[in-house]
């Protein structure tokens, strides 16, 4: 990787071109061809229709007492209007609410999945690891932000292979999320849920990502890091067993960028910065 891969420096590693999906590379991935153009089309195959754009505002003064709340069909379209109880509160060890692991885990637990596709930690932290989730302590291990390029689709011919799962929910970023969209109905499920998370700045490798550690912040001993973010305060934001470190992005070097932020990362329309 990336040389034998089909986008090459483009490639986002979202894990598709390592399983047999291959073949659907150049319809499914966000970096070839029409890449994130696909969007339109994708939400009519996914949703039946696209969404009315001249219908996205919400607005107070479209309350009533009939019951309308103000809020626009639209800007809610393809969103799960299912309740998902979220009793448990703050995640203990999330690295910020644990939002994500919540969901995931009250959908697990009310039986409305089989499984999740989750990104879990290797051997430490910066080690992204698919994995599919069946119970609440494999949930668990995906918790905190994974800072190098995960390959979440890598588990696309287990999912296909195992005939118990029939209703998945698959947690990705948004080119994973665009490749799954394109290949899932040759999965043979009955049900495909998504929970799409904000992705910014990813490294190429997780070895990329230490070194951004040690070198643009200035950490000394990266094994006390369980993850770390830029943030919309202009600073970076580590989180360390001891709390938080904050860095201004104006202090880091200018060099850092380069070996630290991938280059399908900064070619995305889906850029959350």
């Amino acid at each position: 990787w990336p040389e034998r891969f089909p986008a090459k420096d483009h490639c986002s590693r979202c894990g598709l071109c390592e399983t047999t999906f291959v073949k659907n590379v150049n319809d499914a991935c966000a970096f070839l061809g029409p890449g994130m153009g696909q969007m339109d089309d994708l939400e009519v195959k996914v949703h039946g229709r696209g969404r009315n754009l001249n219908d996205m505002a919400w607005s107070d003064a479209a309350a009533n007492d009939d019951g309308n709340t103000g809020l626009a069909d639209e800007g809610r379209f393809g969103v799960l209007h299912r309740p998902v109880m979220l009793a448990k509160g703050i995640e203990k060890d999330a690295q910020w609410t644990g939002v994500v692991t919540g969901i995931a885990v009250s959908m697990l637990e009310s039986n409305m999945v089989d499984a999740v596709v989750c990104i879990a930690g290797g051997d430490d932290w910066s080690e992204p690891e698919p994995i599919l989730a069946r119970s609440v302590g494999d949930v668990l291990r995906g918790r905190g932000v994974k800072p190098a390029l995960a390959p979440s689709l890598r588990v696309l011919d287990e999912i296909k292979a195992d005939k118990s799962i029939r209703r998945l929910l698959f947690c990705g970023v948004g080119c994973a999320v665009q490749a799954f969209r394109s290949i899932e109905d040759e999965l043979g499920l009955d049900e495909a849920y998504v929970l799409g998370t904000n992705c910014a700045d990813n490294s190429p490798t997780p070895k990329a990502a230490r070194n951004f550690l040690n070198q643009g912040v200035s950490l000394k001993d990266e094994g006390e890091v369980k993850g770390y973010e830029f943030m919309q305060d202009f600073r970076v934001h580590v989180k360390t067993k001891d709390g938080y470190e904050k860095k201004p992005y104006f202090c880091l070097p200018g060099e850092i960028a380069q070996e630290a932020i991938a280059t399908s990362c900064l070619a995305c329309f889906d850029y959350t910065n």
